[in-house]
C-alpha cells in the first residue's frame, strides 16, 4: 500500500477470527454521554478512525478531561452544567453524527458555539437536525438559510414538546434527546418509522430519564447522567464487508467476533441469507442493554434478491451492492435516494465503480438495478467515501488478478485497519 492507495491480490478466501473495531454509533454516545456524567466514565475498544476522535475532541474542547490508553478511553467530567464555550469553533472533519449530536449537546446553554467541518460535511443537510431543535427553543442558524454547515448556536432555554421528525434518523433523536436531558418540562420525539435505539438503550441502562414509548416513539425528561464502563462490541456496520469478502471469495470460513447484534443494525444478514449466505448468528449476552455475539460465516453462491433500503441498512448498501454484483440474477436495491447525500452521492459512486468491474449496473433515482455476474480486476476509486473504498477492496479480493483502490486514506475515517485486518485473514 502506498499512501494513499491499496493494491490488492484477489482471488484468496478468508480464514480465521477477527474482532473488528469497535461500533462507531455506540462510541460517539459513550464519549457525549461520559462529558455529561459527574465522575469518570470508562470505555473500552472505542471505534477507531477519524469520525470519533472528532467527537472525543469536541469535548475536550468543551472542558471535559480525555486520557488515551492502548484499547481504552477514560472521559473524566464534572457533570452537565460544568461544560464551558469552546475557545474556538469545533472542526467536526467529515463526522456528520459529531455534527448533529453536538447541535443537541450545545443547545440551551448559556454560551454560544460554532460547528463547523470539511468541504464534503458543509454539503451535507442539517435542516433535519435544525428545525426539531428549534421547536424546543434553541437558536440556531447555518448556511443556506440554515440547512448546512457551519451551524452557530447561540445561548437560550429550552422547553419541553412534542416534535415529530421529517426523517427516521438516530442521528437526529439523539440530538434531540440530549436536548430534552435539559429541557423544562417533557420531550416527545416522533419519527415516521423506526431508527437506531443506541441512545436510548445505553441511557436507560446508566438510569437517564428516557422511556421508548413504542419503537417511533421516545420521551424524555430533564435529568443527569452517571459514570459508567463500557466495552464498546464489534461494529455491524464495519463487519459486514467482511461479511461479504468472505461469502463472495470462494474457499472461505470466517468468525467474526463480539460483534454487536442490535436488531436495527444486523438487517443485512437476513438480507444476504434471503440471497443464499451461510451466516451463523452465535449471541452470547448482553452489555449496557446491547446485545452481542459471534457472526461465522462461509462462502456462498448468491443469487440476486430486491432490497428496500431502510435505515438500518444504510450504511451496509455498498456492502450489499458488491454482493449483487457477484450474485447469479439482478439485484435492485430501492428507496434509496438518501445515498445521495452521504460523504460522496453512493448511488453515483457505487455505479461508476462497478462499472469498473464490468458488473452491468444501472442507477436509478433512487436506488441501483445490479446485473451480477464476473467481475474483472480494476483501478477503482474512493471518491473520498470509506464506505465506497471498503467495498471497492472486498469486491477487488473476491477477482483473481491485481486490482488498485485510489484514495484509500478515506478509510481513516472509520476502519483504518481494515487492509491490515484483510491481509491477516487471506495469507496462505
Amino acid at each position: 500500500m502506498t499512501t494513499d492507495e491499496l493494491v490488492v491480490h484477489g482471488g484468496r478466501p478468508l480464514r480465521g477470527r477477527l474482532r473488528v473495531p469497535g461500533d462507531k454509533g455506540i462510541s460517539h454516545r459513550a464519549l457525549l454521554a461520559g462529558a455529561l456524567a459527574d465522575g469518570v466514565t470508562t470505555i473500552d475498544h472505542l471505534a477507531p478512525g477519524d469520525d470519533v476522535a472528532r467527537t472525543a475532541g469536541a469535548i475536550e474542547a468543551l472542558g471535559a478531561r480525555v486520557e488515551r490508553e492502548p484499547d481504552r478511553v477514560v472521559v473524566n467530567a464534572r457533570g452537565d452544567h460544568s461544560l464551558q464555550e469552546p475557545a474556538e469553533e469545533i472542526d467536526c472533519g467529515n463526522s456528520g453524527t459529531t455534527m448533529r449530536m453536538l447541535a443537541g449537546l450545545l443547545a440551551g446553554r448559556s454560551f454560544r458555539s460554532v460547528l463547523t467541518g470539511d468541504e464534503s460535511l458543509t454539503r451535507r443537510p442539517m435542516g433535519r437536525v435544525i428545525r426539531p431543535l428549534r421547536a424546543l427553543g434553541a437558536h440556531i442558524d447555518g448556511a443556506d438559510d440554515g440547512t448546512r454547515a457551519p451551524l452557530v448556536i447561540e445561548p437560550s432555554e429550552l422547553h419541553g414538546a412534542r416534535v415529530a421528525l421529517d426523517v427516521a434518523s438516530g442521528q437526529v433523536k439523539t440530538a434531540l434527546i440530549l436536548a430534552g436531558l435539559r429541557a423544562h418540562g417533557t420531550t416527545e420525539i416522533v419519527e415516521p418509522a423506526p431508527s437506531r435505539d443506541h441512545t436510548e438503550r445505553l441511557f436507560a441502562a446508566i438510569g437517564a430519564p428516557v422511556e421508548r414509548v413504542d419503537d417511533r416513539t421516545t420521551r424524555v425528561r430533564a435529568g443527569v447522567l452517571h459514570p459508567f464502563e463500557l466495552d464498546v462490541p464489534g461494529d455491524p456496520s464495519s463487519a459486514a464487508f467482511l461479511v461479504v469478502a468472505a461469502l463472495i471469495s470462494p474457499g472461505s470460513e470466517l468468525v467474526l467476533e463480539d460483534v454487536l447484534l442490535n436488531p436495527g443494525r444486523v438487517a443485512f444478514v437476513e438480507i444476504l441469507r434471503a440471497m443464499g449466505a451461510h451466516i451463523g448468528v452465535r449471541p452470547h449476552g448482553e452489555r449496557l442493554g446491547e446485545p452481542v455475539g459471534d457472526l461465522e460465516i462461509r462462502s456462498s453462491p448468491l443469487h440476486g434478491a430486491t432490497i428496500h433500503c431502510t435505515e438500518p441498512i444504510v450504511d451496509e448498501v455498498p456492502a450489499l451492492a458488491v454482493a449483487g454484483a457477484f450474485a447469479d440474477g439482478i439485484t435492485e436495491i430501492r428507496d434509496a435516494a438518501e445515498l445521495r447525500v452521504k460523504e460522496s452521492d453512493r448511488i453515483a459512486t457505487l455505479e461508476q465503480e462497478l462499472t469498473e468491474l464490468g458488473v452491468g449496473i444501472e442507477a436509478t433515482r433512487d436506488g441501483l438495478l445490479i446485473r451480477g455476474g464476473q467481475p474483472r480486476p480494476s483501478t477503482l476509486k474512493s471518491h473520498g467515501d470509506h464506505r465506497i473504498a471498503l467495498a471497492a477492496a472486498v469486491a477487488a479480493n473476491a477477482v483473481a488478478g491485481e486490482s488498485r483502490i485510489r484514495g484509500w486514506k478515506s478509510v481513516e475515517v472509520s476502519y483504518p485497519g481494515f487492509a491490515a485486518d484483510l491481509a491477516s485473514l487471506t495469507q496462505q
